[in-house]
């Protein structure tokens, strides 16, 4: 895949250039609509009064004390409001404030009297008309960055000014205090009458529990306060009781399943420490010293002593009443394991009894319930709102912060401020430009004719051979050193190098519309050929408003339509210029009765007769818009030129006129573009303002140094050169 090619320079140099082009064509455009939008801009600003401002500057802040609340909490700090400021502009342009200032009796101000003269008013105006005239003559800006406001004001006469201005500022801020302390009154009058309102529901409401505590004679001991009875606490100490026997009843049994795998042995050393029994540990002390003391006498006597048989029979009797001690033990856990059942069945017993009981005294106290939580919310909220009464006058009472400061007093102005002269002139100056630019790039874009080589070339798709200057003469007035000549020498090369064949002699100039330049065109390109020393006829073939004869200075009385009509020989007919290899034939008169005698045969026949005759032979024609002559021609001859003019007639038609050729089976040669500013448009300086300042600005004595190289030879290169170009 190739690599995009790189934009070339040459495109965006062509850019600017054509916008440059439409400036200085349309100059004249820009020019007028910025003086006139200037002297416009200056006349009204020196017509305008002058007027003086003044300004006050006040600092505004949110109703806050200077002490915190000492009820219901701590004062928070207000929170940053993006549209206070405004709010407060609307506040102070408001009517609230400005019919206060319009209704001001200070004798400096008096706005109805002076107003009303100066509108001139049989009688003096009211607040509502005054209202918005001093509306448009207040200006509120807010400091950058700060919470302060410029009140400005601008008459003029700049001691009412600023008296007006600080007028404003003291009403505003009367206003804002005065809303601020009434807002306060009314709020602690209004909870003041909540409160009464609020008393009379708790009297009912505790009347109310009085009368059903009577009718069901309800023994409350906290009356005045929230409800409660003794069943929910007899509840709760049999549910207690319960629990503790319950706990019981598990030691018991537990104990009793870890003794009753012991053996007789085990029990008397584990039942001392797990179930303790004064008359157990007896004779357990027992048992030992006696053991102990047989002991003692085994080692002194022999087993048949009498003091040793009688401690033996004590030792057993001490086993046996330990062993029975045991089991006395042992059933008596089991007897108070028992009890600890019973009792848990009795106390449940009783607690289901109390839960009856009590939902039965629930559901028969239920009104006196529900009356006396109705009484207690009755009595907060009476509390509630009398301590926001409190609170309310305490805060009346502190300081409060100036909610409106005034901080610099309006003065009178110096100068006049307005009209700002050098900035209106130079917004004038800035506008007109704008406006006189934009107007021109849209009369540009509004006109569809050609302006350039390229919309020829992109619209019409044919390449164009010559750029014709304005006023342009007859070259046979001007001679062949005339500067417009080079144009018509450059058109004569670049036609003999497009021909497609040798043999092509004929020719004819075509155009869409009428005054485009075809017939002055035609007539100089033939002298320019003739010039070259070729023989040429040149007819004019425009029947109906002929042309050619009026540049020539000759009678138009006998001519082509006289040879078609077979009342002359061409002989007779042509005439010879002062151009020696140029001869002319005129178009004749036409009768009536002839209008297509250029499609009959005479006129094919005429065609082959003088292409054998001349060189090259060049047919002027009538618009091919509006007649049929101009295509009858085209179809006959060997070539056609299509001339446009420079900005005349849309590019639609242009098109459909080269239509026209093609349609016909004319050979279009290319486009000639007529009628160029080229001193004003840069663009086609290139094409052919080179050649109009050499022949304008250099005389023959520059001649030489060209070598002896003709006018004629310079003008087939410069040509050649041109055509490479296109």
């Amino acid at each position: 895949m190739e690599a995009p090619k790189p934009q070339n320079a040459s495109d965006s140099k062509l850019h600017f250039l054509d916008y440059w082009r439409i400036i200085r064509i349309r100059k004249t455009v820009i020019l007028a609509v910025f003086l006139l939008v200037v002297l416009t801009t200056t006349t009204v600003t020196f017509m305008l009064p002058e007027s003086f401002s003044s300004t006050a500057r006040i600092e505004v802040r949110k109703d806050t004390t200077d002490i915190a609340p000492l009820l219901m909490g701590t004062q928070s700090e207000p929170g940053f409001d993006p549209y206070f400021i405004q709010t407060e502009f609307e506040k102070i342009k408001s009517r609230a404030v400005l019919y206060q200032v319009i209704e001001d009796a200070d004798p400096n101000l008096d706005l109805i009297k002076k107003f009303s003269k100066r509108l001139g008013a049989d009688s003096y105006l009211s607040k509502s008309e005054i209202y918005p005239y001093l509306l448009k003559a207040i200006d509120l800006r807010q400091s950058r960055n700060t919470s302060l406001i410029e009140i400005r004001v601008f008459d003029e006469d700049p001691k009412l000014a600023s008296v007006l201005a600080n007028k404003i500022a003291d009403h505003y801020k009367s206003n804002r205090w005065q809303n601020s302390r009434g807002a306060s009154d009314e709020s602690i009058a209004f909870l003041e009458s909540q409160l009464k309102l609020q008393s009379n529901q708790v009297w009912d409401a505790q009347n109310e529990v009085d009368q059903l505590r009577k009718k069901f004679r309800i023994a409350d001991i906290d009356a005045g306060g929230l409800v409660s009875t003794l069943e929910p606490q007899v509840i709760r100490m049999i549910e207690q009781d319960r629990i503790s026997a319950i706990s019981l009843q598990v030691r018991y049994e537990t104990l009793l399943e870890k003794l009753k795998g012991l053996s007789k042995s085990q029990l008397r050393t584990t039942l001392p420490s797990t179930q303790p029994d004064s008359q157990l540990l007896d004779l357990l002390s027992k048992l030992a010293a006696t053991e102990n003391e047989i002991a003692l006498r085994l080692n002194e006597a022999g087993p048949e002593n009498a003091g040793l048989i009688r401690l033996s029979n004590l030792l057993s009797d001490l086993n046996t009443q330990i062993d029975a001690r045991a089991d006395g033990i042992l059933t008596g856990l089991v007897a108070l394991a028992a009890v600890q059942t019973a009792t848990i069945k009795a106390l449940e017993e009783e607690v289901e009894n109390a839960k009856i009981d009590e939902a039965e005294k629930t559901e028969l106290y239920r009104p006196y319930f529900l009356a006396k939580q109705n009484m207690v919310t009755q009595q907060r909220v009476y509390e509630t709102i009398n301590l926001r009464i409190v609170q309310e006058r305490i805060d009346a009472g502190l300081p409060k912060a100036a909610i409106v400061q005034v901080i610099d007093e309006a003065e009178p102005g110096v100068r006049p401020v307005r009209p700002n002269v050098p900035l209106n002139i130079a917004l004038g100056v800035v506008v007109g430009l704008l406006m006189g630019f934009g107007l021109a790039f849209f009369i540009e874009y509004l006109d569809t004719s050609v302006k350039t080589i390229d919309d020829v070339e992109r619209a019409l798709q044919a390449p164009v051979m010559g750029v014709i200057p304005q006023n342009v003469g007859a070259l046979i007035d001007e001679g062949p050193d005339s500067p417009h000549a080079e144009a018509y020498r450059v058109l004569r090369t670049n036609i003999l190098f497009s021909r497609k064949d040798a043999k092509w002699n004929t020719l004819t100039v075509v155009s869409g519309g009428a005054g485009e330049g075809k017939s002055t065109t035609i007539f100089n390109l033939a002298t320019v050929f003739a010039q070259q020393g070729q023989r040429i006829l040149i007819v004019d073939s425009d029947l109906r408003r002929p042309s050619l004869h009026k540049l020539l200075g000759v009678s138009n009385s006998l001519g082509l339509t006289n040879f078609l009509l077979k009342q002359n020989s061409l002989e007779e007919v042509v005439q010879t210029t002062k151009v020696p290899m140029l001869h002319f034939l005129p178009s004749g008169k036409l009768p009536s009765s002839s209008l297509g005698i250029l499609s009959s045969t005479q006129m094919k026949d005429f065609v082959k007769d003088v292409k054998e005759r001349y060189d090259f032979v060049f047919f002027d024609s009538p618009p091919i818009m509006g007649v049929s002559d101009a295509s009858v021609l085209a179809s006959a001859v060997d070539m056609a030129l299509l001339v446009i003019q420079y900005r005349k007639y849309p590019q639609a038609m242009t098109i459909r006129a080269k239509q026209m050729v093609e349609k016909v089976g004319g050979n279009l040669l290319g486009v000639v573009l007529n009628n160029i500013n080229i001193s004003q448009d840069s663009y086609y300086y290139y094409y052919s303002g080179y050649y109009y300042d050499y022949y304008s600005k250099h005389d023959e004595d520059s001649a030489p140094k060209n070598n002896g190289e003709s006018a004629a030879s310079r003008s087939d290169r410069g040509g050649v050169e041109i055509k490479k170009k296109y």
